[in-house]
């Protein structure tokens, strides 16, 4: 079965208790837990209907309260309980590169003149600025109600945001300066001059 964070979230609710999909919808979003992991929209059923069909999940049974829609319960199998801590274990102890559009736009960035890049990336630190404020607003209202594990990766969220943070201003900072310039479509390969094409080289030899 193909592994993804929806996989991974419902299982380690099920090992948490037996449950049903509208309850699993709740307590992710009781717990902010769409804020900080890519969890796409409508892609929980499909989850569900893929981790039983590999039977790492199983139905204990249907019930129904008033006119509300029957609703399904599930439990985690013992397959399932190895798949998931081994999937952990895993994903705690290897570091993946995981893919970045800001990483992307660093890597082109000299095709925007200096200036106009400075001034992006002042925009970007309001918006990290923003995002820290919100995140620790979540831990300061939600870690007396459900303790700091379950918040782990807010604290994690918070840490890198303001080590982005702290990186962004200081390269707004050199690019204001002038310490760090570059020509408008410069090749990032150049540092600052332009590369010596192979026949200077072998000439200069």
């Amino acid at each position: 079965m193909r592994r993804n964070l929806w996989a991974l979230t419902v299982l380690c609710l099920l090992r948490e208790r037996e449950m049903h999909p509208y309850e699993m919808q709740r307590l992710i979003r009781e717990r902010h837990k769409e804020d900080f992991l890519d969890l796409k929209r409508g892609s929980l059923y499909h989850a569900i209907e893929r981790l039983a069909k590999a039977g790492f999940i199983e139905e204990v049974g249907v019930s129904r309260e008033g006119r509300r829609p029957e609703r399904t319960t599930y439990r985690l199998t013992e397959a399932g309980e190895s798949e998931v801590l081994d999937w952990l274990r895993d994903l705690l102890a290897r570091p993946v590169r995981e893919t970045s559009s800001f990483v992307a736009a660093m890597s082109f960035v000299a095709h925007l003149a200096p200036d106009e890049a400075a001034d992006q990336l002042r925009v970007r630190a309001r918006q990290l600025e923003c995002g820290i404020v919100a995140i620790g607003a979540i831990l300061e209202n939600l870690t007396p109600q459900i303790g700091r594990v379950p918040l782990l990766e807010a604290e994690y969220a918070l840490a890198m945001r303001k080590a982005e943070l702290q990186w962004v201003r200081a390269l707004v900072d050199d690019l204001h300066s002038g310490q760090l310039a570059w020509s408008k479509g410069q090749s990032p390969c150049s540092g600052g001059g332009q590369a010596a094409r192979p026949s200077d080289e072998s000439s200069a030899g």
